[in-house]
């Protein structure tokens, strides 16, 4: 039987990200128990459920809210709506990692505040987003990112596409982007989620920019931040080993589940 203080999670998505989530969920995480996936692939969802020691059932993304409490969207950016928007109106909380699809849905927020819904926003790949939380309480007068990653990590970015720039051919550190937070989620959507989740803990993604490099002198997805405002300056730089894919850190996954204990814990430490 469920007890009253577990909470049951569902995931939608069963990728890199996905499947790191629900071994660890699997593995055991205190007052925390998966129930139910969702994936584009069912039989390979099935496969990789098999190996689990407590397989769940696989659902639609509509009836994920039904089978949880909490539901992890592990899923492309383009679906984050279809994932999302059932859960808030279930009054449930929702884990999202696509976080750069939230700027192009803002009517999620307002379906969450109207229904008792609840976005959670793990730190993810992007160290420091308390100490930006804290100083946007006061005044925050700039946020710049600089984001470097191997060019395989950065191919098939719809901004590449459609500017005709080729990863395949690069050999030296080259700037294929600089604008605002807001237009680099939109021209890079698997890759810049870190730079969405900056601007919404601080200025939003119209003051907060960034510049995105293809580096093939690096093995590491490498994030530097730099944040001035009226209570302190600061610059942060953390170099994320890619998971199985390339665009994503395997810090990912774990920021998620270090999310889910938080959520329950005696003890929380940080913002």
């Amino acid at each position: 039987m469920t007890r009253p203080s577990e909470q049951r999670v569902a995931i939608a998505g069963l990728g890199a990200i996905g499947r790191v989530v629900a071994r660890k969920l699997d593995a055991g995480v205190p007052g925390i128990r998966l129930t139910a996936v969702a994936a584009r692939n069912p039989a390979s969802a099935a496969a990789f459920l098999a190996t689990l020691s407590h397989p769940v059932p696989i659902v639609s993304l509509d009836a994920l809210s039904a089978h949880a409490d909490i539901v992890i969207e592990c899923a492309p950016a383009a679906v984050l709506a279809q994932i999302v928007e059932p859960a808030l109106k279930a009054g449930k909380q929702v884990i999202v990692l696509s976080v750069g699809a939230l700027l192009a849905n803002p009517q999620l927020q307002e379906t969450a505040a109207r229904y008792g819904g609840q976005i959670l926003v793990p730190t993810g790949a992007l160290l420091g987003l308390d100490a930006v939380l804290a100083a946007a309480e006061g005044t925050i007068h700039s946020v710049r990112m600089t984001t470097r990653k191997p060019p395989r990590g950065l191919a098939g970015a719809p901004y590449l596409i459609e500017n005709n720039i080729d990863m395949s051919d690069v050999t030296v550190p080259v700037r294929v982007f600089s604008g605002t937070a807001r237009d680099a989620a939109r021209g890079f959507p698997a890759n810049v989620n870190v730079a969405a989740a900056l601007s919404l803990a601080g200025i939003g993604p119209d003051r907060t920019t960034i510049e995105i490099w293809a580096d093939p002198t690096v093995t590491r997805n490498t994030h530097r931040i730099e944040v001035d405002s009226d209570a302190a300056s600061f610059n942060m730089t953390i170099e994320n080993i890619p998971s199985e894919n390339p665009k994503t850190g395997r810090i990912t996954a774990q920021s998620v589940i270090a999310l889910l204990r938080k959520l329950s814990a005696p003890l929380r430490v940080g913002t």
